[in-house]
């Protein structure tokens, strides 16, 4: 049995499936690659900052990335499909090799390295964004039960291949020559795109994208559509809501953990939090390649939506009686590992039976502005929680469990409007 079979029959991929799953995969993967070669770069540059410097950056991250949105917004009116994603994918990897020769003039080095941490930040939510945009045009409803789980998983692979790579090779290269290694890994995972959207074409048969990517003509509307086709369709609106939700409780956890943290020493804590992310990526892939597709087929996208929030207030139940490290890094475990292989790829499936549009210009502002707005809000609401009215971790787990409740919520809510969508789009 060649190595082709094998895979198709352990993942349960079609033969006419596996070129664009398997190129969907190494996309993904080598995208995740470059964003976390440049993530230490950017986090590194925050230390020679004040809290209020980075506060700033952090808003500018925001605002920034309405202004990229709208832009992006604005080219998608007019340019093809077949040219619109690689484009995405040239330009910031040009952007990164200009951040590179400007980091050589000394002038301009310390607003060249604030530019840079925002913009790196801006990078971080809109290559995903655009990338599962792809996906969610190139795989029917059908096959993102069965597949996404699977492409996710390579997302988790290139999380770990861009810290080794960078945490191994920084001194010897440097900080500026990751920047041309990520630009370069970006330009080479570019020619995927075309494989991908042909299969699209040549093995699966869309009609609709196929007339997209041979015909001259391109998405079309206005350059701000994307807000109003948002703010007017209340599945998309249950979507923001839903990441919002899933915005507040990362802050929540992060914020309660770095100060659960504060009384163990800096080695230690390194260690914590590395053995998190080791724990998170292992878990994602393993549950990406073997689980994801499965639960969602046989369950449904409605279980797959809601587990992680359901184990999420039974955990922070448990942390409000119990405040223990151990609890807490158990939690962030869960959710993050639970995000990336099960509520994230559930999430991105929920844009398959939306309109073009609403993939290509909604989803965009819905996981890079919103999520990014989400930040801001709910930074300063734990804060001023914590700060201001001096709420201690039992009482911050208590709120953690009551937002995780609506979470939950919504979730089931969103999958059995999914699969209202999917039977009238059968009978239509």
């Amino acid at each position: 049995m060649q190595i082709g079979q094998r895979i198709a029959r352990i993942f349960d991929i079609d033969s006419k499936e596996l070129r664009a799953v398997l190129s969907s995969f190494c996309l993904v993967m080598l995208l995740m690659t470059s964003y976390y070669i440049l993530r230490p770069v950017r986090d590194s540059m925050a230390s020679d900052w004040s809290d209020i410097e980075v506060s700033w950056l952090w808003t500018f991250t925001f605002l920034f990335s309405a202004i990229a949105i709208s832009l992006y917004g604005y080219i998608a009116s007019r340019v093809r499909l077949i040219y619109l994603i690689p484009g995405v994918y040239i330009f910031f990897a040009l952007s990164f090799l200009l951040f590179y020769f400007s980091n050589n003039i000394t002038e301009i080095k310390t607003f060249s390295d604030k530019t840079f941490y925002v913009w790196v930040s801006v990078y971080a939510l809109f290559h995903v964004s655009v990338f599962w945009s792809l996906m969610a045009e190139t795989f029917s409803k059908t096959q993102a039960k069965r597949l996404f789980g699977f492409i996710a998983a390579g997302a988790s692979i290139g999380a770990i291949i861009g810290p080794f790579f960078t945490a191994f090779f920084v001194s010897t290269l440097g900080n500026h020559l990751l920047l041309l290694i990520a630009s370069a890994i970006i330009i080479l995972a570019v020619p995927l795109i075309p494989v991908i959207q042909s299969s699209s074409k040549m093995d699966f048969h869309h009609s609709q994208f196929e007339a997209l990517l041979s015909g001259k003509t391109s998405i079309g509307g206005t350059s701000l559509e994307g807000f109003r086709i948002l703010f007017n369709d209340r599945f998309l609106i249950g979507i923001a809501l839903f990441i919002f939700l899933a915005t507040l409780l990362s802050s929540l956890i992060y914020f309660e953990l770095k100060n659960i943290l504060s009384s163990i020493d800096p080695e230690m804590r390194t260690q914590i939090w590395a053995g998190m992310d080791l724990a998170v990526n292992t878990l994602s892939i393993g549950i990406g390649l073997f689980a994801t597709g499965r639960i969602t087929k046989k369950l449904g996208i409605s279980f797959s939506l809601s587990l992680i929030p359901t184990l999420l207030v039974v955990g922070f139940l448990l942390l409000a009686m119990m405040p223990i490290v151990a609890l807490i890094v158990s939690l962030q475990i869960v959710r993050r590992a639970g995000q990336y292989s099960i509520t994230r790829p559930a999430r991105e499936m929920l844009f398959t039976v939306v309109g073009r549009n609403s993939r290509f210009k909604s989803k965009p502002i819905i996981d890079v502005v919103l999520y990014r707005g989400g930040d801001v809000i709910s930074a300063w609401t734990i804060t001023g929680l914590t700060q201001g009215l001096n709420f201690g971790l039992a009482s911050m787990a208590g709120i953690g469990a009551i937002i995780a409740t609506v979470w939950a919520g919504i979730g089931f809510t969103l999958g059995q409007k999914f699969i209202h969508q999917e039977k009238v789009q059968k009978d239509v």
